[in-house]
C-alpha cells in the first residue's frame, strides 16, 4: 500500500507534464503568452523568409539569458527558438525535482554501452538526461547554484582572455538577486539587482551535524561561492519563494512583452543555413507541428542548446571532423573537433547510512501544516531539492595539485540513499537494475538513513560524441569513457573520497545519531571484501553515474588549438556570424554545477555581442 501512495504522489507531476507536453495543440500556460511569430510557408514556399538580427538556438542556461540581453537593444530583432514547450506549476515544486526525468521534458539520451562501467544499470548504460523545454535542463535540476573557484578560471583563462575570475564575477552578480541572510548577501560575492534568485532551500538538523562534522574533520563553515570556498556549507539554490526558478522564469518571463524578442516554442532546428563558399551563417531551418521552415540573421546565428545539441547541430551543418562527416555522407564546410573534448562530473550514488532515530518526513507523512508553510510562506520539506541539503569542497588524499584547490564535492543528502522514494522513482530514473535495488536497498525502505554523493570534479578520463547518422532526429552517440585514464587517477580519488565519507561518519556530530554504514554488498561485488579498495571499485563500475554537467564538446581555445572549436569570444573558427555559447564551450573542468556557469556566459557573450556590433553602450 505504501509503495502504491508514493507511486500516485510521485505520478502527478508526471501525468501533468505529459499534457503539458501537448501544449503545442493547446493555448499556452498563463505566463508564458509569447507571441508566436504567424509561419505561414513551408520550406517549399515562394514567400520571403522571416529574418531577424540575431536568431538563438536553445532557451537553456545561455540561451535565455542571451535573449533577455539582446533584446535590451530596441532595435535589434530576436527570435529564440526552443524544441520543447513551457513547463507546469508543479515543475516549481523542488521536492519533485527526481520526478522530471520521466516525463516528455528530457531529451532522454543514453551513452552507448562501454566495458567497466555502468554495468548495475539497464542494458548497462547510463542515462543522460537533458531539458527539452522552456528554460532547458533548469526544468529538470536540483537547482543547485555553484559557480567555481578562482582556481577554475585561472586556468581557463590561461588561453582565453576575458576569462577570468574577476572579470566573470561581475557577470554572476549581474545576474543575481540574493534572498539568503543579510551578511551573506552584502560579503562582495552576491547582488541582489539581478533577474535569477538564490535562496536557501529546506534543510534538516542532519544537515547541522554534516556541517558540524566537517570541522570536527579539520574544515570549516563557509560560502562556497566567495572566495573561500573550501569547506562545508549549507545549500544556495536558484529558487524564489521556495519555487523552483528556472532560467525562463528568471529571464524570459520579466520581458515577455518586449516587442522585439520573439519566443518560438515546440520548434526543432534540423541545421544551421551555412554557405559553403564564404563560409557565412546566414540562418536557420526548423521544424514546427510537422512543417520545415526557415528563417534568416542578418547580424549572427547563436547556438546554445547544450553540451550534446550544439555539437549535434554543427555536425549536421558540415561543421566538424572531415573523415566523420564524410563517413555518414555530409559534405564538410569546416574541419574542426566537435564533439572531441567531453569532460564530465562523475559521482557515486549507493552510500547508505543508517540512523537510530527519524528525522526527516518522507512523502507519504508531509503534512497539511507543511503543504501550507510552502504555499503561503515559501518553507519547509516541499522546498527541498529532491532531497539534497548541503554540499562541501574537499581535497582527498590522493589529489596531485599543489595548491588550496578541491578534486571531489560531497553532497548531502538528509532523506536517505535510493530506498529514500521506495525505488519508485530515482531507481527507473537513474536507471539503476531492480535486482540490485531488490537486494541491498529494499531491506533499508523503513530505516531513517542520510547518504552523501561524492563528485568527482576534475576527472582525467575525457569521452567523445558522433553523429549516429544524417538523420537529425536520430540521437547523437555519447561515449563517457568514465575509468579510462592511464594512472587510474579518477578512480582512486573516488575511493579516497567514499574513505573520506566513511570517515566523516564516525565522528561525533554523526554518532550521536547513532550513524552505521549500511553493508550489503552490491550484487556483482561479494567477491570483494566488503570496504575494500577493489569492493569500491567494482561498486563504482556498477553504479557510478553522472550529475549531468557535461562540457567540452565544442571547446573554447586559440585557432592553433588542435581541440578548439570557438575562440574566447565563443565565435566558431572559419565560420562568420556563428557563435556556440553554452556548457559544450568550457574549456576546463569546473569545481560548480554547470548551469551557474552557464547564465554567467550568456550575461557575459551577450556584452562581447553588444561591444562587436558597437552597442555596449545602450
Amino acid at each position: 500500500m505504501k509503495q502504491q501512495w508514493i507511486t500516485l504522489y510521485y505520478s502527478i507531476p508526471i501525468i501533468i507534464s505529459m499534457l503539458n507536453c501537448a501544449q503545442s495543440f493547446l493555448p499556452p500556460l498563463p505566463g508564458y503568452m509569447y507571441n508566436e511569430i504567424p509561419y505561414r510557408y513551408t520550406r517549399d514556399s515562394q514567400e520571403n523568409t522571416e529574418t531577424f538580427d540575431f536568431i538563438i538556438v536553445g532557451s537553456g542556461s545561455s540561451g535565455s539569458v542571451l535573449a533577455n540581453r539582446l533584446s535590451e537593444i530596441s532595435n535589434w530583432k530576436v527570435l529564440l527558438l526552443e524544441a520543447g514547450n513551457a513547463a507546469n506549476e508543479m515543475n516549481k515544486i523542488p521536492l519533485f525535482a527526481p520526478a522530471f526525468a520521466a516525463t516528455g521534458y528530457n531529451w532522454n539520451y543514453t551513452t552507448e554501452r562501454q566495458e567497466g562501467i555502468c554495468e548495475g544499470l539497464v542494458n548497462e548504460v547510463c542515462p543522460w538526461p537533458r531539458g527539452k523545454a522552456l528554460g532547458g535542463s533548469t526544468i529538470l535540476n536540483y537547482m543547485i547554484y555553484t559557480r567555481g573557484n578562482p582556481e577554475d578560471y585561472k586556468r581557463w583563462s590561461e588561453q582565453n582572455e576575458g576569462w577570468s575570475y574577476n572579470e566573470v564575477l561581475r557577470y554572476y552578480k549581474k545576474s543575481e538577486e540574493c534572498r539568503l541572510e543579510s551578511a551573506t548577501c552584502s560579503d562582495g560575492f552576491h547582488s541582489s539587482r539581478g533577474y535569477l534568485s538564490v535562496e536557501r532551500p529546506y534543510s534538516s538538523v542532519l544537515t547541522d551535524a554534516f556541517i558540524e562534522a566537517g570541522i570536527q574533520m579539520g574544515s570549516k563553515q563557509v560560502d562556497y561561492n566567495s572566495i573561500d570556498f573550501m569547506g562545508f556549507s549549507k545549500m544556495q539554490a536558484n529558487l524564489k519563494f521556495g519555487r523552483r526558478h528556472s532560467v525562463a522564469d528568471a529571464f524570459l518571463l520579466p520581458v515577455e512583452n518586449r516587442k522585439n524578442l520573439k519566443v518560438l516554442t515546440a520548434a526543432r532546428v534540423l541545421k544551421l543555413l551555412i554557405d559553403p563558399t564564404t563560409k557565412e551563417a546566414y540562418g536557420v531551418e526548423f521544424i514546427k507541428r510537422g512543417k520545415i521552415f526557415q528563417v534568416r540573421a542578418e547580424k549572427e546565428v547563436i547556438l546554445s542548446a547544450g553540451a550534446f545539441n550544439s555539437p549535434q547541430l554543427l555536425l549536421l551543418s558540415g561543421i566538424g571532423p572531415t573523415k566523420h562527416l564524410q563517413d555518414i555522407g555530409i559534405q564538410p564546410i569546416v574541419d574542426l573537433p566537435v564533439g572531441q573534448n567531453m569532460y564530465d562530473h562523475l559521482s557515486y550514488i549507493g552510500l547508505a547510512f543508517k540512523i537510530n532515530q527519524t528525522i526527516q518526513p518522507s512523502v507519504l507523512t508531509v503534512q497539511p501544516a507543511a503543504i501550507l508553510d510552502y504555499l503561503f510562506n515559501g518553507k519547509g520539506f516541499l522546498t527541498s531539492l529532491g532531497g539534497t541539503e548541503a554540499l562541501a569542497y574537499i581535497k582527498t588524499s590522493m589529489s596531485k595539485e599543489p595548491r588550496n584547490y578541491p578534486d571531489v564535492e560531497l553532497i548531502f543528502s538528509g532523506i536517505g540513499s535510493l530506498q529514500s522514494d521506495y525505488g519508485v522513482v530515482s531507481v527507473p530514473t537513474l536507471g539503476i537494475k531492480r535486482e540490485i535495488y531488490e537486494k541491498v536497498y529494499k531491506p533499508i525502505e523503513n530505516t531513517p538513513c542520510w547518504s552523501i554523493l561524492p563528485m568527482l570534479l576534475h576527472p582525467k578520463s575525457k569521452g567523445y560524441l558522433k553523429l549516429r547518422s544524417k538523420n537529425p532526429f536520430d540521437s547523437p552517440l555519447l561515449y563517457p569513457n568514465f575509468f579510462t585514464d592511464p594512472e587510474d587517477q579518477d578512480l582512486k580519488t573516488m575511493i579516497a573520497a567514499i574513505r573520506f565519507i566513511i570517515d566523516l561518519s564516525k565522528t561525533p556530530a554523526f554518532q550521536k545519531f547513532g550513524t552505521e554504514l549500511h553493508d550489503i554488498p552490491l550484487p556483482g561485488c561479494e567477491q570483494h571484501p566488503f570496504n575494500s579498495d577493489s569492493y569500491w571499485e567494482c561498486c563504482l563500475r556498477l553504479i557510478a553515474v553522472t550529475l549531468h554537467h557535461q562540457i567540452g564538446t565544442c571547446k573554447m581555445g586559440r585557432r592553433e588549438d588542435p581541440e578548439a572549436v570557438v575562440d574566447n569570444r565563443c565565435r566558431v573558427h572559419g565560420v562568420k556570424r556563428l557563435r556556440v555559447v553554452d556548457t559544450s564551450v568550457i574549456p576546463v573542468t569546473l569545481s560548480a554545477h554547470t548551469s551557474a556557469p552557464a547564465m554567467m556566459m550568456g550575461e557575459r557573450v551577450s556584452d562581447m555581442i553588444k561591444e562587436d556590433h558597437n552597442m555596449l553602450e545602450f
